[in-house]
């Protein structure tokens, strides 16, 4: 584990979070920046920097971290949200930690940018 990542920090418990679900190598906490009523960060426990770092035997983490966004989307009652990934600093990603951001629980008549 990276001392100074955050997400590791995270995920060994050594570093506070709201952690809204755990199981086995898979972590969920909500963002402390949220951009939706919902929005929380999908974070496996292996350190991966980004999709960019992923080989090809975290192809079952992959499948873990999307799987785990569809079984809380339904535990907070989301019918409908949004997962994403950001890639390098150049798309986003401000933690270098592989995270999927799940973002949902706006109101069906609000309108959710792009």
């Amino acid at each position: 584990m990276p001392e100074e990542c955050i997400f590791c920090q995270i995920s060994h418990k050594t570093q506070a979070a709201e952690i809204v679900f755990e199981r086995g190598n898979i972590l969920v906490f909500k963002d402390i920046k949220p951009k939706a009523p919902v929005h929380l960060l999908i974070v496996p426990k292996k350190h991966v920097e980004s999709i960019i770092s992923l080989e090809a035997e975290d192809k079952e983490m992959v499948a873990d971290i999307v799987y785990t966004a569809k079984e809380v989307a339904k535990q907070y009652g989301l019918k409908g949200y949004r997962l994403s990934f950001n890639v390098g600093r150049e798309g986003g990603q401000i933690v270098d930690h592989l995270h999927m951001h799940l973002l949902g629980g706006w109101e069906k008549d609000s309108q959710v940018s792009e």
